[in-house]
């Protein structure tokens, strides 16, 4: 069996769901997992924070107009009146619910419940097409198998057995329509999973029925070997390694979460990524076992913050290191790189939210400079033999480039890089004409 996840702009639409259905409709039994359709998961924060803020009136407005659009979004893609009305319905309910929200008595788990409403709609809207176009088909709510635990974490053992309870009914047939990104939490009240979201959900639906493949379906052919956003003629890289995929991930890679590679990590389930306006394409797949060498592909993490503490005591001083990365931890601050001298550490942070509080207490050990404003350039690729001179061919293509950090040798994938937020698009482009010119 297959896991297909669709993000909210394959599903955008009337027509985006068509064809969402057609990809699905091949007569094997699979699980689609969907977000929410472009746009309505912000629309709907922003209703939450307009009942925060008391400002009923507001939320009641915005509530009317995506009914207006969702009402629109059924008309469209349904043929019969009978599938209109019943859709226009479910429609109507849903929106009834948002509007019985109260701004003088709004808290924290209401939120959820709201947020929650943009993969019930999309989900519904789905299954109710695929009804209109007899494909056998079973929606299944997520709120009835995805939990997590105290530390708001997968339950791997809760989901697996719940979902596999649920998949073994007899009213479980042909294609299976989920939610991405909602669940439940350890008291049962609605939650979200939060990081990777939908695709944090296929990943974790495919690795509990042990899928023979994810897919995980944008508006891109796969992960790109640099961002298009910044670089012209990028291509996709067909296949990466599991490292590899959260290196880029991590660093910047839009396409794919880095918490969404793990449970198909470590149920070593291969993850295609395919573009939803292109099927034909190959897209890219990650595996555990791939074997090709050299750069693969590069990604840039912005808002980037360096933080240097400098003190004569860290001199052959063992547990500096330690109490250093304490600091960090008590915050809970992650950081990112990491540099050593004699006399001084330097890294980087992505969060700054809590930075005064850690420079007061790093001031017990030394002197602290901070700069602001950097990016992190990541070169991704299979570097366990750097027989093509690839660390010294970054360096040659940046040698125009101010290099605030260097980070190597800690991964056989990755090369890290820090430099200035200004100069983030002129880097790309040179990593982009000096490393696969040399590739090619």
């Amino acid at each position: 069996m297959k896991v297909l996840k669709f993000g909210g702009t394959s599903v955008g639409n009337a027509q985006r769901i068509r064809a969402v259905a057609r990809l699905v409709n091949d007569g094997q039994t699979k699980i689609v997992v969907l977000s929410a359709m472009a746009g309505t998961t912000n629309q709907l924060l922003e209703i939450t924070n307009l009942l925060r803020q008391g400002k009923q009136a507001d939320a009641a407005r915005l509530i009317q107009d995506m009914e207006l659009n969702y009402l629109l979004t059924c008309n469209d893609l349904y043929s019969a009146d009978t599938w209109k009305q019943k859709a226009g319905a479910f429609v109507r309910n849903i929106f009834s619910y948002l509007r019985s929200f109260s701004a003088a008595d709004f808290h924290p788990l209401q939120e959820k419940r709201v947020v929650a409403q943009g993969e019930i709609l999309s989900t519904t809207l789905m299954y109710y097409h695929l009804q209109e176009l007899g494909v056998t088909s079973t929606l299944l709510s997520a709120l009835d198998f995805m939990r997590v635990d105290k530390d708001r974490e997968p339950d791997y053992f809760y989901i697996e057995q719940n979902l596999s309870r649920l998949l073994s009914s007899p009213d479980s047939q042909g294609v299976i329509i989920t939610q991405g990104f909602i669940c439940r939490d350890v008291h049962g009240h609605i939650d979200n999973l939060q990081r990777g979201g939908s695709d944090y959900s296929a990943a974790l639906v495919g690795a509990a029925v042990h899928a023979d493949e994810i897919q995980i379906w944008t508006d891109i052919d796969g992960v790109h070997n640099n961002d298009p956003r910044y670089v012209d003629g990028t291509h996709p890289v067909r296949e990466l390694s599991f490292d590899e995929a959260a290196e880029l991930a991590y660093f910047g890679a839009k396409i794919l979460h880095p918490s969404s590679i793990l449970p198909a990590r470590k149920k070593n389930i291969p993850v295609r990524l395919k573009n939803t306006l292109n099927p034909d394409d190959e897209g890219t797949l990650v595996t555990r076992d791939c074997h090709t060498f050299g750069v693969k592909a590069v990604a840039a993490k912005d808002a980037i913050t360096a933080v240097k503490i400098k003190s004569s005591n860290m001199l052959l001083a063992y547990g500096f290191v330690k109490k250093v990365f304490e600091v960090f931890e008590n915050w809970k601050t992650p950081i990112d790189m990491i540099a050593t001298s004699e006399v001084a550490i330097s890294l980087t942070i992505d969060d700054p939210s809590r930075l005064d509080d850690i420079k007061k207490e790093l001031l017990r050990y030394g002197t602290i400079e901070v700069e602001e404003n950097l990016a992190i350039i990541c070169v991704v690729g299979n570097f366990a033999l750097d027989t093509t001179g690839v660390v010294s061919g970054v360096l040659d293509a940046l040698a125009d480039i101010p290099l605030h950090m260097i980070s190597y040798g800690a991964s056989e994938h990755s090369v890290s890089l820090l430099v200035h937020a200004a100069d983030k698009q002129k880097a790309l482009r040179a990593l982009n004409d000096h490393l696969f010119n040399l590739n090619r």
